[in-house]
């Protein structure tokens, strides 16, 4: 029973032996109305879509993606924010729900052109035509909104200070950690890094999920990162906020 015990606890910590980094700063958060104390966030995210509550598959266990917009949409609308910026637009919902969080802000979406699309890196996990980019969020009717295509692994965000910044791009870890750290080149104490595909218990279990992680790490260990993580239970979202220098 105990030789059990000990397996069972192993395999538990696999992810914190493999992420000493991670293990140290990462805070599992139990529900949204935890997350918003622990943000003094006074606002809740507008959360419209069927897309939300729809499952399609197993990713979508668990309300996964009920609980990636809360992150999102409450990181777009508490603290005012007046430059918010996406790594990987896809068909725009993202985008959609962070332009409609921060009506008085501009939101810059970044998607690699479909014809660079073999340069992107490995882990892309969707490839929309160039007609099917952003076809969402304009449908929705969004004007705070900046469409650019460009391949985040050579193009550098030239306006800010950016005040949140959604990373959903390529999910290479070498990716992960370039777009973060250009990024925060960009950005002033309190702002928020998201980083989509973040969910250090689910490493086993999906590929690009270990390659988002393996990214974080990294910037830690080289200094780059050096605050919390806040991570939503049943999400797949990680949240960093700038800490002061």
């Amino acid at each position: 029973m105990l030789t059990k015990l000990r397996s069972i606890v192993g395999k538990s910590r696999h992810w914190q032996d493999r992420f000493p980094n991670l293990a140290a700063n990462v805070l599992e958060v139990r529900s949204f109305d935890c997350l918003k104390k622990a943000m003094n966030w006074p606002m809740n995210p507008l959360l419209e879509g069927e897309y939300l509550h729809a499952f399609d598959y197993l990713e979508d266990l668990n309300d996964r993606r009920l609980h990636d917009a809360e992150v999102i949409g409450a990181a777009s609308c508490n603290g005012a924010p007046k430059i918010l910026l996406e790594i990987g637009t896809s068909h725009g919902r993202s985008t959609a729900l962070m332009a409609k969080n921060a009506p008085d802000g501009e939101v810059y979406t970044v998607n690699i052109p479909p014809e660079e699309i073999a340069d992107g890196g490995k882990n892309v996990t969707f490839a929309p035509s160039r007609e099917d980019i952003g076809q969402y969020y304009r449908a929705q009717g969004c004007v705070n909104v900046k469409q650019i295509f460009a391949n985040t692994k050579t193009w550098v965000p030239d306006f800010g200070p950016i005040d949140v910044a959604f990373i959903d791009g390529c999910h290479d870890a070498a990716f992960v950690y370039n777009d973060t750290q250009k990024i925060l080149k960009q950005c002033r104490p309190g702002s928020l890094l998201l980083w989509h595909d973040f969910n250090p218990e689910l490493i086993r279990n999906y590929p690009w999920i270990d390659e988002v992680c393996q990214g974080v790490e990294q910037l830690y260990a080289d200094g780059i990162l050096r605050g919390r993580v806040l991570h939503l239970q049943d999400s797949w979202v990680g949240m960093y906020k700038v800490p002061e220098k």
